[in-house]
């Protein structure tokens, strides 16, 4: 995490004096963190028209569009700015796609939002445990059940900062950037959203908590 940042200082800095390749190189460093980021995202329904490619393809675009003011204010640091933008434009992908679904606030039959049904979702791929046997499999979607439940029950900040840190390798410093919550806030509320869910998981198979 510390060379990617140290790459991006530097490139930040060959921004500022002026290196017209810098740029498009500094984007580029994160193509792949958003395309992880977008992924988690995107409802499953949008599978089979929307490429996560493209929706980072127009934050980058959006984010070469704006890198003059974020670097004259500097709001927050370069990846967490970049990872606001890409979820602007995944929400605006959910709308376009998903019409009156999205206008209507995005709610979902079980009142979630359409970006949190889906976030669930890939959340809990992450989450379940591999079960192999027949047994296990009429197990698992027992369970499946109980984690999605579970899940929707944590706060959406909560279920974030699970997606981040797993799902896209976040570092607790960059998810508090993104939420605009302090590292140590972080941290207690990963804790507490774990305890919450760890009766439901295999933590030998998963490696979450480790």
């Amino acid at each position: 995490m510390a060379i990617r940042d140290e790459e991006t200082d530097l490139l930040i800095a060959r921004v500022e004096a002026g290196d017209p390749r810098a740029r498009e190189e500094l984007l580029a460093l994160h193509r792949h963190r958003l395309r992880r980021m977008v992924a988690a995202r995107l409802d499953d329904r949008l599978a089979a028209r929307v490429d996560p490619s493209d929706v980072v393809q127009d934050a980058l675009l959006l984010a070469s569009s704006r890198l003059d003011t974020f670097l004259r204010d500097r709001p927050l640091p370069f990846y967490p700015w970049l990872h606001r933008l890409a979820t602007e434009k995944v929400m605006q992908v959910h709308r376009h796609h998903l019409g009156t679904q999205s206008r209507a606030v995005g709610r979902e039959t079980n009142g979630l939002a359409i970006s949190e049904r889906a976030t669930i979702g890939h959340l809990f791929e992450f989450l379940a445990t591999s079960q192999t046997s027949p047994s296990q499999r009429a197990s698992r979607v027992e369970q499946k059940s109980r984690i999605h439940e579970s899940l929707a029950l944590l706060s959406k900040t909560d279920r974030e900062i699970l997606v981040m840190h797993y799902l896209e390798d976040l570092a607790f410093g960059e998810i508090a950037a993104v939420l605009g919550i302090t590292p140590g806030a972080a941290k207690v509320r990963h804790f507490r959203a774990l305890e919450r869910l760890r009766p439901l998981l295999d933590e030998d198979s998963t490696g979450v908590g480790q």
